[in-house]
């Protein structure tokens, strides 16, 4: 039977805006984290409400605060072109020819719409990862 080391009752969810409060919806989490393992259906449901609204709170918190930078366009294109195994000719066909590709690759040449859709079906790059290109 799983048994938490606090209090549902005495649980105050409120906006996250500090990193204070940041970190204390982490060790909040961490508390709850297997809420899902608790017996009593009625605490179960409380605590897995609870654990769900500060994880939105969290997460919403650290998209404002810790913002991942998109990657670069072509260090992209490189790095998946290096988990596929794939050369510059294997590229080719996506990029409308392999000067092409040398060119877009070394940033000498712009990627246009239509090599953007080849790579994003093909590579399976996101379009909006290749638009920032430019």
């Amino acid at each position: 039977m799983k048994t938490l080391a606090i209090n549902l009752d005495e649980i105050v969810i409120r906006p996250i805006t500090s990193l204070e409060d940041f970190e204390e919806a982490g060790k909040m989490i961490d508390i709850l984290v297997d809420a899902d393992l608790i017996e009593n259906p009625n605490e179960r449901k409380k605590a897995l409400d609870i654990l769900e609204a500060i994880t939105v709170l969290a997460i919403d918190y650290e998209k404002r605060h810790f913002s991942i930078p998109k990657p670069d366009p072509i260090e992209a294109i490189k790095e998946r072109m290096g988990q596929l195994h794939l050369t510059r000719k294997d590229v080719a066909p996506y990029f409308g020819g392999e000067n092409r590709v040398s060119e877009v690759l070394s940033k000498k040449r712009n990627l246009t719409i239509r090599m953007i859709r080849e790579l994003s079906k093909n590579l399976g790059i996101p379009a909006d990862t290749l638009l920032a290109a430019g």
